[in-house]
C-alpha cells in the first residue's frame, strides 16, 4: 500500500528501502549521542525482528524514489484501537523541510481511517525539541515525563 502526500510518500518498507535508508542514515544527537556505522546483518536482523512484526506497519518515507526516513505504527492493539507512531529521518538535508510533519499526518490518518485506531501513542528523547513541537502542532498531548517525553493523540471518537 502506497499512500501519497503532496512533497512526499510513505510506501511499503522493503528489505531494499531498508539497507537503501541505513546506508546513509546518520544519527541525531537530538536523539543519541552515539554515532552510527552501517552494519549489513544488523540491518537484517532488525528488518527481520522488527519491520516483519504484525504488530507493526512500517512505510518508508519517500521523497520521489529516494529513501529519506522510515515511519511505523508499533504496539497496535487492534481491541483497544490504538499504536504508538516512531518516526526516523535520513539525516539534517531533510529536516525542517515539513516532510517528517507530512509522514505523521499521513501515518495518523491511516491509523484512524484504515486501522481504526482511535489513540496513537508517541514518545520522544526530552532534548529533541522539534519533535515535541511537532507533536504538539499535531494535537498530541503531552501525557507525562519519564525516561522519554509521552505523549498521546486522540480522533475525538
Amino acid at each position: 500500500m502506497e499512500i501519497i502526500g503532496e512533497k512526499i510518500a510513505l510506501k511499503p518498507y522493503t528489505i531494499e528501502r531498508c539497507h537503501e535508508f541505513y546506508k546513509e542514515y546518520v544519527s541525531d544527537v537530538a536523539m543519541t549521542y552515539e554515532s552510527y556505522v552501517y552494519n549489513q546483518d544488523k540491518v537484517e536482523d532488525y528488518y527481520q525482528n522488527k519491520v516483519l512484526d504484525s504488530k507493526r506497519r512500517f512505510f518508508a518515507i519517500c521523497l520521489n524514489d529516494k529513501v529519506i526516513g522510515e515511519i511505523q505504527l508499533k504496539h497496535i492493539d487492534l481491541k483497544k484501537l490504538c499504536g504508538t507512531m516512531s518516526i526516523v529521518l535520513l539525516n539534517d538535508t531533510v529536516k525542517g523541510k515539513g516532510f517528517g510533519t507530512e509522514a505523521e499526518r499521513l501515518l495518523i490518518d491511516y491509523a484512524t481511517n484504515n486501522l481504526g485506531l482511535h489513540t496513537i501513542y508517541a514518545d520522544v528523547v526530552h532534548r529533541n525539541l522539534r519533535s515535541r513541537y511537532i507533536l504538539e502542532k499535531l494535537r498530541f498531548k503531552h501525557l507525562y515525563d519519564d525516561i522519554l517525553a509521552y505523549y498521546r493523540f486522540d480522533d475525538g471518537s
